[in-house]
């Protein structure tokens, strides 16, 4: 198996992904053919691309789930497997995703703001990548996104010598009423009790320490429930959520096209961030045009790459060359 880490190898997924030891890999992006009934060319006159036309679903599903087993053999035990594809084709990989996961969380990508160029059909600006993993909670690091518009132009009203600050809940609703009971406390402020009859969203240690350094927004309304201060030149942006329409295709960015299908490095770049480390081991069985290769290299994460196609291989190599960080 090291023999093809940091290396892009041409040949078929269904056979090279058996080299590959299991319970060895923290990330697989699998951007596999659609099963669109298109053929997919750089220009009208290249060679570069593939036919992604199915002669039936039996035969496209004879193709990717060989993969996904075989994925699912390599991942480690809190390991995470995202499968991209179109909405319109997203049936037959759901279906398989969920045969083999036990966790599958559906993403949506808005690639694209609109199509003007469509008259007797929707749009397609969305394509679906299913969160897949088979433990309840995988390896997560929290990344963000940017904030609403309008909330941020709205929210962070109140203002003390720190700064402008939006309010955060630290108490539960009714719906969410804690059963953990050291979240069943009272506390005293300014002669005033708090005791959320259905709990704090942190332990009462936390919350004083809070208090202390004047990070909690007490109400001057009798009966009100107190809220964390959230700084305005402090945030990160909102925790990610599961639409991801801050993320431009590479016909809406700055990126240049050197294959007909690649996908953006910043989308690579959220779900490398997001389920791995460095040093961590991310395999893309279907790399395509090396994207990701470029963001594994570009966040200090390992890669193994599979292509079938011998001038995606060559286009993989030159551009984790010229635009990754270590190159491979």
């Amino acid at each position: 198996m090291e023999a093809l880490i940091n290396k892009s190898t041409c040949g078929d997924s269904r056979l090279l992904l058996s080299r590959i030891d299991s319970d060895s890999i923290d990330c697989v992006y699998m951007d596999p053919p659609f099963n669109s009934d298109s053929d997919y060319r750089l220009d009208p006159d290249s060679e570069t691309g593939f036919n992604d036309e199915f002669d039936s679903d039996a035969r496209y599903i004879s193709l990717i789930e060989p993969m996904l087993i075989e994925c699912k053999r390599a991942l480690k035990e809190k390991g995470s497997l995202f499968f991209h594809i179109s909405a319109a084709e997203m049936m037959i990989p759901n279906m398989l995703c969920r045969k083999y996961f036990r966790r599958v969380q559906p993403i949506f990508w808005k690639k694209s703001r609109s199509k003007n160029n469509i008259k007797n059909k929707l749009g397609a600006t969305v394509d679906v990548i299913f969160w897949c993993s088979d433990h309840t909670k995988p390896k997560m690091n929290m990344v963000y996104q940017p904030l609403d518009e309008h909330y941020a132009a709205n929210s962070y009203k109140n203002k003390d010598a720190r700064g402008n600050y939006a309010l955060g809940h630290i108490v539960y609703t009714a719906t969410q009423k804690t059963k953990n009971k050291d979240r069943l406390y009272s506390i005293v402020q300014e002669g005033v009790t708090y005791a959320p009859q259905n709990g704090w969203r942190m332990a009462k240690a936390d919350l004083q320490t809070m208090i202390k350094d004047n990070r909690i927004h007490f109400p001057s309304k009798a009966g009100a429930n107190p809220y964390k201060k959230i700084y305005k030149h402090e945030s990160k942006g909102k925790p990610c959520t599961d639409l991801w329409d801050d993320v431009y295709s590479i016909a809406q960015g700055s990126e240049k096209r050197v294959y007909p299908t690649q996908k953006p490095i910043a989308l690579l770049d959220r779900i490398i961030r997001m389920t791995t480390d460095v040093g961590d081991i991310v395999l893309d069985p279907v790399a395509g045009a090396g994207t990701t290769g470029v963001a594994a290299s570009l966040l200090d994460r390992r890669c193994i790459l599979f292509d079938q196609n011998i001038e995606a291989t060559k286009i993989c190599m030159q551009r984790i060359a010229k635009e990754g960080k270590n190159g491979i």
